[in-house]
């Protein structure tokens, strides 16, 4: 998935620099360009620090590093939202419980991700949707985290 992004950026001609940076600070955009923490250790935290930065990208305007401003909040929360539509769609985590996951780690691991970003995916959707929501014969279930799979009969 990380290279599926770099290939995103690239398309929207954003460029993605690796740069030295404090440690509490994982990534930043600026007008078409990425800066990514070069100390950085696992592909999947820099796939969801890229994802967020692309989905500043595609939803921000402007500097939003000041988050005592609600306007600045409020930007920083659609970017992870679109990171999380990315990185972490309904669709994906019905593949997965076809493909036999069942655990948080199993499912991190899956969409390469970390589990903080995945934990963080699933709490945007039981907000976005309270406890389930229902995807063609699925239910996706929240809190706890599960599918179910429905069986409809025909009397």
């Amino acid at each position: 998935m990380y290279e599926t992004l770099l290939n995103v950026a690239q398309t929207e001609h954003v460029k993605v620099l690796y740069l030295p940076m404090r440690e509490n600070l994982k990534g930043l955009y600026y007008d078409q360009v990425i800066a990514l923490n070069k100390n950085i250790e696992t592909t999947a935290e820099k796939t969801c620090v890229l994802a967020e930065e692309l989905g500043h990208y595609y939803t921000s305007i402007g500097n939003v590093l000041d988050q005592s401003k609600i306007q600045n909040r409020k930007q920083e929360r659609r970017a992870r939202a679109w990171a999380f539509k990315k990185l972490v769609p309904l669709d994906k985590l019905l593949e997965a419980f076809n493909e036999g996951i069942r655990t948080r780690y199993e499912l991190a691991e899956y969409l390469e991700v970390t589990e903080k970003f995945l934990d963080d995916a699933i709490k945007f959707y039981r907000r976005k949707y309270g406890l389930y929501c229902r995807v063609g014969d699925y239910y996706i279930y929240f809190e706890p985290l599960g599918v179910l799979k429905t069986f409809e009969t025909e009397y």
